[in-house]
């Protein structure tokens, strides 16, 4: 039995407007909400900021959104089976991603356009430090459910609002993201934050249940009628009898946090084992086993199991024996799956299928089949990983399928962007602080990412980026496996696998006395590059994967021409840039079978066909000259020597050159941006969209070309 919001609505603890609440609690809100708004005071803004009106631009949003897949694959049902309970109520539901990033919403028509004049819209960040107080960043900083109600908003613009968040969490603490109903002020309804709490809970129990499917699972509550429903706990036991995750019922109930539940076994928690819980549920109409904590507090447990109940010795043999392994529950059903589903099953990837390990990004390209040999020999050995390439090549992409094929694949895998945290809040980001380590922090303090990464992946992209008075505590952490949060005498032991990444040349760095020499000999273990699209052999292979991931059903075919216009690209945005061409192109030959060169965006087309963004980029850009040295080589792309292709397909002899060397890969970047910020009026956002980058890119480029 799954209950719906709608049924449980009731028993959830429920806020109501400030104006209904007792004087008392009148007084603590109004204190609660000045601390936030001096909070916000703190990070710089004012009151009457004007909405943001820049969201992510298409390729980041579509990144952002890959990073969080699966959230959005176990939410988006969710959210529509609450959009049922609120519907006519001018109101919309909002799944924002630990960032604060916008991925998704849903809601009634008129009030989506309300939304769209204050930037409540995919793409665009709700985060505190760049909204001021509501119920999405507030969530987030608070890990607790929020309510915003009309003036309560920091930013007057937003007043208008009434907004309910709840975070959602994995079955190891680590928070995933925020759900949120947001409507206009005069409509807030007192249910609502019930409805937004047990639908988070929905979301967190899949979660877990994805996570686990093959594990011991007990649902467990102080009262038996509660067992089927959301307010039931469940924890997660494995073979050895050891916790290994829970969800946020069982934490409430059993009053632990999960770092604290996670060191207890089913002995240490009840007093009992994994091969007695199987005895007992044996019996064809087994009744739920009456377990007690060592404090004496009693509850009603039940169990699933949906694998082989006796694969070794001291586990219980499969029930009726053959291809199907079952354990009757309490309430009669069979939890059944053939056996050999779940032969070397392994825990599901946070991105689906997109993240099955390093053989999926093995596409028959020789720079990339030899990267893998080499990172696949060091995976397991305790080898630090740097990562080396352009923005958007799949940094992120190799990190994860190490992960997945290292030892650690059933832990955390963190990924921290050391260039798109604000500098003054990256040091309390990455290492935590105690409660009142500083002005604003949230109460309760924060365990940081490192300690998130316990037992797994600490993945530190653009680490060229992190602020030089940083690396030098990074680096003791590194070398002494324990961190020391803001605020604390005490320091927390960290069990971690390190993986960096970065487009910048560290070494220039170094150099230059902006990035440590001792980090940077503590992070390259390994130094793999990973090449550009336009340098790869494999462009038709990639696409296809791409396509192959996005239309699972249906998977349209792409035309010669269109390949041919694609391998006519220089792809500045890489494989980023190129899943972005794809995904819009998928989305317009709905139906048709193939992509057809009609299907594809016009500014892409405009851009190829100006010569924009084709190849090659080093005939536009200056040439270094260097007395005495030999003329270099022309790469591999450059036309036959002698001639340059002209924009009307006629060929144009090249005048002669000097001796010459070529730019470096970054001189050659700095100098594209250059040009086609010039040919742009110096207009960013154009430059952007033609680029396939950020405006941030852009910015951090020019900004260390100086």
């Amino acid at each position: 039995m799954v209950a719906t919001p709608r049924a449980l609505a009731a028993t959830a603890r429920t806020w109501t407007t400030p104006e209904a609440l007792p004087v008392s609690e009148q007084r603590e809100r109004t204190e609660l909400i000045e601390q936030w708004h001096q909070r916000c005071s703190a990070l710089g803004l004012t009151r009457v900021e004007r909405p943001h009106f820049e969201p992510l631009m298409r390729s980041d949003l579509a990144v952002a959104r890959e990073r969080n897949q699966r959230l959005f694959t176990h939410a988006a049902p969710v959210m529509e089976m609450l959009f049922e309970q609120i519907v006519d109520t001018e109101s919309m539901i909002v799944l924002a991603d630990v960032s604060g990033t916008i991925l998704h919403s849903v809601g009634d028509d008129r009030f989506l356009q309300r939304a769209d004049k204050v930037a409540l819209t995919p793409g665009v960040n709700w985060a505190e430090h760049s909204k001021g107080t509501n119920a999405i960043g507030t969530a987030l900083f608070e890990e607790a459910p929020t309510v915003v109600h009309g003036g309560e908003h920091f930013i007057h613009a937003n007043n208008f609002l009434t907004c309910s968040a709840a975070p959602i969490f994995d079955p190891r603490g680590n928070m995933l993201g925020v759900l949120d109903v947001t409507g206009d002020q005069r409509s807030y309804h007192r249910h609502t934050m019930g409805l937004v709490r047990m639908s988070a809970r929905m979301i967190e129990n899949q979660w877990l249940s994805d996570d686990y499917g093959n594990r011991l699972r007990l649902h467990f509550h102080t009262r038996v009628e509660f067992i089927g429903t959301l307010l039931e706990g469940i924890i997660v036991v494995g073979a050895d009898g050891k916790i290994l995750g829970a969800n946020r019922s069982a934490l409430d109930q059993l009053d632990m946090s999960s770092a604290a539940l996670r060191m207890h076994s089913l002995t240490s928690l009840f007093g009992t084992t994994a091969p007695a819980v199987f005895d007992h549920f044996r019996a064809p109409l087994a009744t739920p086993m009456a377990l007690s904590l060592p404090d004496g507090r009693h509850f009603h447990v039940s169990a699933r199991f949906n694998g082989p109940q006796r694969p070794a010795a001291g586990e219980l043999r499969a029930a009726g024996g053959g291809d199907t392994a079952a354990l009757r529950s309490s309430d009669g059903a069979d939890a059944r799956r053939p056996a050999g589903m779940l032969a070397g099953a392994t825990a599901h990837s946070a991105e689906g299928t997109l993240f099955s390990g390093l053989h999926y990004l093995d596409t028959g390209d020789p720079q990339i089949a030899t990267l893998i040999r080499k990172v696949q020999r060091v995976i397991n050995r305790d080898i630090p990983l740097l990562i080396l390439g352009e923005t958007g090549t799949g940094k992120e992409l190799l990190a994860r399928a190490v992960h997945q094929d290292s030892n650690r694949a059933r832990q955390p895998f963190v990924a921290v962007n050391c260039a798109s945290i604000p500098e003054s809040l990256i040091e309390a980001e990455l290492f935590g602080y105690e409660d009142g380590a500083f002005t604003g922090a949230r109460r309760k303090g924060s365990v940081g990412r490192i300690v998130q990464a316990n037992g797994g992946t600490l993945f530190l992209d653009e680490i060229g980026d992190m602020p030089l008075a940083l690396q030098a505590r990074l680096l003791r952490v590194l070398q002494e496996r324990q961190v020391t949060p803001l605020g604390s005498l005490k320091s927390i032991p960290v069990d971690i696998a390190v993986i960096g990444a970065t487009h910048r040349k560290l070494r220039d760095m170094i150099e230059a006395g902006s990035f440590r020499e001792d980090l940077y000999y503590r992070l390259n273990g390994l130094v793999v590059k990973l090449p550009a699209l336009r340098e790869r052999s494999d462009l038709d292979v990639v696409a296809r994967r791409i396509l192959l991931s996005d239309c699972p059903h249906g998977t349209p075919e792409i035309s010669a021409q269109v390949m041919a216009l694609f391998k006519a690209c220089a792809w500045p945005g890489n494989v980023r840039q190129l899943a972005n061409v794809l995904r819009t192109a998928a989305v317009m030959a709905a139906g048709e079978g193939q992509i057809q060169e009609q299907h594809l965006s016009d500014d892409f087309l405009e851009d190829v066909r100006s010569g924009r963004i084709a190849p090659p980029p080093q005939l536009s850009m200056p040439i270094r000259t260097e007395p005495g040295v030999a003329h270099a080589a022309p790469p591999p792309f450059l036309p036959a020597a002698g001639s340059e292709r002209a924009p009307d397909g006629a060929s144009a002899p090249l005048q002669a050159a000097e001796p010459a060397t070529p730019l470096t890969l970054g001189e050659a970047e700095v100098e594209l941006i250059r040009s086609t910020l010039a040919a742009a009026n110096g207009n960013i956002s154009v430059a952007s969209k033609r680029l396939g980058i950020s405006r941030n890119t852009i910015y951090r480029k020019l900004r260390w070309s100086k």
